[in-house]
């Protein structure tokens, strides 16, 4: 067993001894979400409350496409949430929730359907601007009312530790349509950043009481990473000048230049240092009971197939009383 393994379970020895006797941190809703193809990775046996099944989106057309089918999760006992997603186009995002452009009836209509097997619809849109804040939360009004209240709608927003003036994601305003708010509480580092944490203790613990202000513990799930990022000292893979390459030449006394079909080119070695931040089962536990102390009472993890497999051992979801036994009681 290597160094950092032994750290790691001398780590989760202490966290656990802190815990109540069961020994598992429980709480009243937990999600998890899974990829389109990666249903190997869950076991219907995980103390999973809700699965979000990742992911539709929009083509360059607007239309929804690449919908899971909600039968490939039918042994599933829990609520199965289509996701509906855009992560990178911030053009298109602003043309499906503008009313002045057809393509959002569209996607309204295309989401409608493809909610059909699902218990609820969530909202993943990563790129709006703040000039279409308005029509982000009428496009959620309008989504809200034509699934019906049986559905549940949630929106998944980034993290923040403060109001932020004209923001497109404010809290509360989303928390008045929305049934859940997903609060995606990582990427504090992220790949063009300084190496650090995906989130570390003191940010989700600030992100949280934020949350819980603006959004309220009844709607509020808190999102945490099951991945890690790695860094490096050194990027070399890059566009040059020549002038930069005369230079580095001279400092690398490189004297072997070949050239394909007329073109010069050389190779050299180059030492780099890598830094890698990663979730392990005690930390996830160590989050886990913050969010609990500090109240949270949902929380959800990105993404099935990514975690440390000890974890599942170490939470729970509360078992809601019946309503006879609530009385009796």
């Amino acid at each position: 067993m290597n160094r950092v393994r032994c750290f790691s379970l001398f780590t989760l020895v202490i966290v656990l001894s802190s815990l109540p006797l069961s020994a598992t941190v429980a709480f009243d809703s937990i999600w998890a979400y899974l990829m389109k193809g990666e249903e190997r990775f869950f076991d219907t046996s995980y103390p999973v409350s809700d699965i979000g099944y990742f992911g539709a989106t929009m083509n360059s057309f607007g239309k929804l496409v690449d919908v899971p089918d909600p039968a490939a999760l039918a042994s599933f006992p829990g609520k199965k949430h289509l996701v509906v997603a855009e992560v990178t186009n911030r053009a298109l995002t602003h043309f499906c929730l503008n009313p002045a452009y057809p393509v959002r009836e569209q996607l309204l209509g295309d989401i409608v359907l493809a909610s059909k097997g699902y218990d609820g619809v969530q909202i993943d849109f990563e790129l709006v601007s703040r000039e279409d804040a308005a029509h982000f939360v009428s496009f959620l009004v309008d989504l809200k009312e034509r699934i019906g209240k049986d559905k549940i709608l949630s929106v998944a927003v980034p993290a923040r530790i403060k109001a932020i003036k004209d923001d497109a994601y404010d809290y509360k305003k989303l928390a008045r349509v929305a049934d859940t708010i997903i609060v995606m509480a990582y990427d504090e580092h992220w790949s063009g950043s300084a190496a650090g944490p995906v989130a570390s203790m003191d940010w989700c613990r600030r992100v949280a009481t934020y949350s819980k202000k603006a959004i309220g513990t009844s709607k509020l799930v808190m999102g945490m990473p099951f991945y890690g990022r790695s860094w490096t000292d050194n990027r070399l893979a890059k566009a040059y000048k020549f002038s930069t390459l005369d230079t580095l030449l001279k400092e690398k006394a490189i004297q072997d230049i070949q050239r394909r079909q007329g073109v010069p080119w050389f190779e050299y070695q180059e030492t780099v240092r890598v830094k890698v931040f990663y979730e392990d089962t005690a930390s996830i536990v160590q989050r886990s009971m913050m969010y609990r102390v500090a109240g949270v009472r949902a929380v959800s993890f990105w993404r099935l197939g990514q975690e440390d497999p000890l974890i599942w051992k170490e939470l729970s979801v509360k078992v809601p009383r019946l309503a006879s036994q609530q009385t009796e009681n």
